[in-house]
């Protein structure tokens, strides 16, 4: 039988490509510097796990590699990028990217399958331009008295932050944000022409008052990212520290609240903020606590000047009938997708117990997923596990994965995996 290579920690992608930057993006630590290329390389850090060998296993599969052709006239920076992406792996239990594991109840797929039905017939018109109705319903899910002139709906959240980024930021505009944070952000600042700032957090990944004010004092930024729950640390944001960016900051305040409702009891979300700050945007998704990801649905919620000025870079029609409609029915059943959240958050709080007990360091989470280390190779790690059939993500912070919580069988699965390990 052929010898095959194992996989690496990117899932073989960009063996070709020099300063490559997309999937697990290392996140670069050097004190307030504007990012001017790729990512550095990912050491590992001392650690007090040690691996115990596993069986040898083929691999699915790989993705095929990227590669640029240098010849042709693409903008200086996006030369060495290839695109955005987790490993996308054929394994029993994978905990990579942050889906919500949970299928779709069947009342719900019935009353989506309605809702698309009743839109076919008119598919040779262009939909609704500004997607009225859905705004009006997410206004609604959110509450805090919003309504639709305060909320903008999109192909996901990374595509209303695009749009932010091409109204608010832009050649000659940065934006800043707090790594390890969310890799998209800066990528979306490249893809624009802004600028990009790596502010910095505290040792525990933290974020106080007097430092964010230090930073946002020093650079001035034109847009600020802060993503609460933050990704991947997991760990939400005080009120007091978005006031105090809110207070400093002279340009845009984003704050990206992809996995707001996993939050733990007593964390509050930034919408209460609103009023009173025009300045201040929230962006939530579907993709998440919805288990819409298929869907691609992301919104904001903002002062109404923000939604007229957004709609200024929007594509025309830029959100399909299918999408609006499928939605909006998802929407209409927010109790009954919702109701996986509770059973989410009892499984990402065992992770945490259980990775504790076994010796390890776990990050504090509001989110579905939970940061854990410290490993001396955390590269070698993620392999013993996909030996072991389970996909967690390298995001690339030297000695530390992360871990999506699914369902009860797989954390099972992977809290197994982990103690044959350790």
């Amino acid at each position: 039988m052929r010898r095959l290579q194992p996989r690496t920690a990117d899932g073989g992608l960009r063996p070709a490509l020099v300063g490559a930057v997309g999937a697990d993006v290392p996140a670069r630590r050097t004190a307030h510097r504007v990012r001017r290329g790729g990512p550095q390389g990912r050491g590992a850090v001392r650690g007090r796990a040690v691996l115990r060998r596993g069986p040898a296993r083929p691999r699915a599969g790989r993705h095929r590699p990227v590669h640029l052709v240098t010849a042709l006239p693409i903008r200086d920076e996006l030369r060495g990028m290839s695109p955005y992406g987790a490993p996308q792996l054929s394994v029993a239990v994978r905990l990579n990217t942050n889906e919500n594991s949970y299928p779709l109840p069947d009342e719900v797929v019935t009353g989506v399958e309605k809702a698309l039905s009743a839109v076919l017939r008119d598919l040779n018109r262009y939909p609704d331009r500004d997607a009225v109705a859905l705004r009006a319903d997410l206004a609604s899910y959110l509450g805090h008295e919003l309504t639709t002139a305060n909320v903008w709906a999109a192909n996901g959240s990374n595509e209303v932050q695009q749009q932010l980024l091409q109204v608010f930021g832009g050649p000659g505009r940065v934006a800043l944000g707090f790594t390890p944070a969310y890799s998209m952000h800066p990528l979306l600042a490249k893809a624009t022409g802004t600028g990009w700032i790596d502010g910095q957090r505290g040792d525990e990944f933290e974020l106080t008052v007097p430092s964010v004010v230090a930073q946002l004092e020093a650079h001035r930024p034109d847009v600020v990212f802060l993503c609460s729950p933050n990704n991947p640390t997991g760990t939400a944001l005080p009120t007091e520290v978005i006031e105090a960016a809110l207070d400093t900051a002279p340009g845009m305040v984003v704050v990206d609240e992809a996995y707001v409702e996993f939050r733990r009891p007593g964390t509050p979300s930034a919408l209460g903020l609103l009023p009173g700050h025009p300045r201040l945007v929230v962006t939530r998704t579907m993709s998440k606590a919805f288990a819409f990801a298929g869907a691609r649905v992301g919104y904001l919620a903002a002062d109404p000047g923000v939604v007229d000025a957004v709609q200024l870079v929007r594509l025309p029609y830029h959100l399909s009938a299918l999408t609006q409609a499928a939605a909006r029915a998802a929407l209409a059943h927010a109790d009954v997708l919702l109701a996986t959240v509770e059973a989410i958050k009892a499984q990402r709080d065992r992770i945490v117990a259980t990775l504790r007990g076994y010796g390890l360091t776990v990050a504090d989470s509001d989110a579905n997923f939970v940061l854990f280390g410290r490993f001396r190779d955390q590269k070698a790690v993620w392999q013993a596990l996909l030996v072991r059939d389970v996909l967690v993500r390298d995001v690339g912070l030297p000695g530390w994965l992360r871990v999506t919580a699914g369902t009860e069988a797989e954390t099972s699965a992977f809290l197994k995996a982990m103690g044959e390990l350790l």
